[in-house]
């Protein structure tokens, strides 16, 4: 008999709104100061690894599930969002769908250790802006920020 043939679930597809419903004035940054970038991780050792990659760039705000990143990403404001899928009380996709109601310009890059192409597929119509496997590979996620935060540069 033929193996089953994977089909990932029907995903709700993004649409961007065309204005947050209360938009937010990013604050002035001074030359030099560092960028917060959240990170939605609820495995405590996969966080340890991006705290290592991460740290010495830029200042991180820990969310532990998709709730408390939406949550956090209101509080904080961060600059960029690393956002897990696969996570307790509210995956990645919702958390992002949130987040999207308030921010469409904030990148926000997918981690997850789902790797066929329809899982990248609904990653990027579900309002990511980047995608990085697991195990993350820090070289590749420092290429996918630096290509976002620069889009001009990395081109």
């Amino acid at each position: 008999p033929a193996a089953p043939v994977y089909e990932a679930p029907a995903a709700p597809v993004y649409e961007a709104p065309a204005a947050p419903e209360t938009p937010q004035e990013r604050p002035a940054r001074n030359p030099g100061e560092r960028l917060t970038l959240m990170v939605a991780e609820d495995n405590p050792s996969n966080y340890i690894l991006f705290e290592a990659i991460l740290s010495p760039f830029y200042n991180l705000v820990h969310a532990w599930d998709g709730v408390e990143a939406v949550q956090l990403f209101k509080e904080t404001q961060p600059d960029i969002v690393i956002m897990d899928i696969n996570m307790p009380r509210k995956d990645g996709y919702e958390a992002t769908l949130d987040i999207r109601q308030m921010s469409t310009e904030v990148p926000v890059i997918a981690v997850t250790a789902y790797a066929f192409a329809a899982d990248r597929e609904r990653i990027m119509r579900s309002g990511f802006n980047g995608y990085v496997s697991k195990p993350v590979n820090a070289n590749k996620l420092l290429q996918t920020l630096s290509k976002l935060l620069n889009p001009v540069e990395a081109k």
